[in-house]
């Protein structure tokens, strides 16, 4: 990173290759879609070139730095979908076509899961930002406790503290949610 953020292009396409297909995990686990997943990658990777001066090592891995850009963006892009109207039979423009990539569930059970799943992001936005990150990336991005403490250049116990800490204040929240669903 020392080297990217002195401007060496081939030193930043080491990160990429390195990081990228961690980067696609993370999105697709939130996007649920493998295109929007790969423009959430792509604008992630650019937001990181633009602003790599702001990197500081001392404050925890690049990795885990890239990975929660990326998470940010793959949530904007939740957020920007669903602020986006949709047409009568509820399909978007950037909407697979029925039946790709998914299972054949029902259109209720689709509505169901896709309610589920903001409901469940919108409460992760809502926990402090360092339990968050050991969520995301216990989660999404597939690491273990010791892989996170490793990344983040922490304690185990204190990764494991503050996902457990997490995760009750999700269980709480996703109970205590007014339209009843858990």
């Amino acid at each position: 990173m020392i080297r990217a953020q002195a401007g060496d292009t081939n030193a930043f396409g080491l990160l990429y290759d390195r990081h990228a297909a961690r980067g696609l995990r993370v999105a697709r686990a939130i996007c649920r879609d493998l295109g929007r997943a790969e423009d959430v990658v792509q604008e992630s990777f650019l937001a990181i070139w633009r602003s790599r001066a702001s990197y500081r090592p001392e404050t925890g891995s690049f990795q885990a730095w890239a990975m929660t850009i990326v998470k940010n963006r793959a949530l904007d892009s939740l957020r920007s979908a669903a602020a986006r109207p949709q047409t009568q039979d509820g399909v978007t423009a950037e909407d697979p076509a029925p039946g790709a990539d998914s299972k054949s569930d029902s259109p209720q059970d689709e509505v169901l899961a896709r309610s589920e799943r903001d409901a469940l992001l919108a409460s992760l936005r809502q926990l402090p930002e360092a339990q968050a990150e050991v969520i995301v990336l216990a989660f999404y991005g597939e690491l273990s406790h010791s892989e996170i403490a490793a990344e983040l250049d922490l304690p185990a116990g204190t990764i494991k503290g503050r996902m457990r800490l997490g995760l009750e204040k999700l269980r709480r929240e996703m109970h205590s949610d007014p339209r009843g669903q858990v």
